[in-house]
């Protein structure tokens, strides 16, 4: 794990608002960084390579393959969980909270 993840799985792993999650969750041809199977979300944190040669392609696929099978995807810049680990938690339980 990178550290921004490391970093957001010590935030996580205290069962965010009460909700369990997993972190590099396999799911088909995929590992999940996080995934909160009640929500059926996938937590993912992005660094500089997902922005750079097909990586946004390849990511927009997988995306698209786990939203047929019901899982959404919170991508979250590396960048905001380093530099703002409050705002991102709080993106993770806003979003949790829309989708239950």
């Amino acid at each position: 794990m990178s550290l921004p993840e490391v970093l957001l799985w010590m935030q996580l792993r205290g069962r965010l608002l009460n909700r369990q999650f997993r972190r590099q969750h396999p799911v088909g041809p995929y590992v999940l960084d996080f995934y909160c199977a009640r929500a059926r979300l996938a937590v993912e944190v992005d660094g500089y390579a997902h922005s750079t040669a097909d990586r946004p392609q390849r990511d927009e696929r997988r995306d698209a393959w786990l939203a047929e099978r019901g899982i959404a995807t919170l991508r979250l810049p590396a960048e905001l969980v380093l530099s703002d680990m409050d705002a991102a938690v709080r993106t993770i339980a806003a979003e949790l909270d829309r989708r239950l």
